[in-house]
């Protein structure tokens, strides 16, 4: 048995083992046409970030992408500060209802809306960039295993391929993601545009996995990285309610 087999094989007895932390799919993922042997490498990849359980109590998390625009998400509520030079939104992304600011001025009508689909799109892209993995299972996905390659550094990884339907602001994009076979974390991705495109726009690495709180998080994105991460169980109320620029010290971790 070859080495790539034998790894698969221990990730599937992974999946159906009763003892393993359950990572439940999404409403509306599509489990039926996903291949069998990626659902059990989204487990143990989830397994390896810390588990279901951990991701889902975990509440906080705030970053900087790249080291520009920064979020501030209470992933329990959906409530979401958002800050990008003199721009400051206060919003919550299952309603895209809130405010928001520029210069300290309230903006209103259509500046707002303008403001509010900002956090929200800027929200979706930084999001993902910074999560993905944990998303394997959302709603509208669907996973396809590609087989074992070369990970960036030349580690052994298991390859799986996401397409999605009906959901987010471009559902027509298809990514591959390499799974390092020895640690089950992601090591590298590739963004196709259109499902059907046959080259990628870019393969880029995930770096510098490191614990925050229960779970596993990478900021390091090849030349650039996310600057600010942190995960808090609790923050004061201000941080997603005030506009006035917060505490620095409150997110220092």
């Amino acid at each position: 048995m070859s080495i790539a087999v034998a790894a698969l094989s221990a990730l599937l007895l992974l999946a159906v083992d009763s003892t393993a932390d359950s990572y439940p799919a999404a409403a509306g993922f599509n489990e039926a046409a996903s291949d069998p042997e990626a659902l059990a490498i989204a487990d143990a990849t989830m397994q390896a970030m810390g588990g279901y359980k951990a991701w889902d109590q975990t509440r906080f998390i705030t970053w900087r992408f790249f080291g520009g625009r920064r979020h501030i998400w209470d992933k329990w509520t959906g409530d979401l500060r958002f800050e990008q030079d003199d721009l400051t939104v206060l919003m919550n992304i299952n309603t895209q209802q809130g405010r928001a600011w520029r210069g300290g001025q309230a903006l209103g009508d259509e500046d707002l809306q303008s403001a509010l689909e900002r956090g929200y799109r800027s929200w979706i892209n930084d999001a993902y960039w910074l999560v993905m993995p944990y998303k394997l299972k959302d709603s509208g996905v669907t996973l396809r295993y590609i087989g074992n390659d070369a990970g960036p550094e030349g580690s052994d990884c298991h390859v799986v391929e996401l397409t999605f339907a009906g959901v987010g602001v471009t559902p027509q994009n298809k990514y591959r993601v390499w799974v390092d076979a020895q640690t089950d974390l992601v090591s590298q991705w590739a963004f196709y545009p259109q499902a059907n495109d046959e080259q990628p726009r870019f393969v880029g690495p995930w770096q510098n996995w490191q614990r925050y709180g229960s779970i596993m998080l990478s900021d390091g994105r090849g030349e650039r990285g996310h600057t600010g991460l942190a995960v808090f169980s609790d923050l004061p109320a201000s941080v997603m309610n005030d506009p006035k620029p917060v505490d620095e010290n409150v997110l220092a971790q």
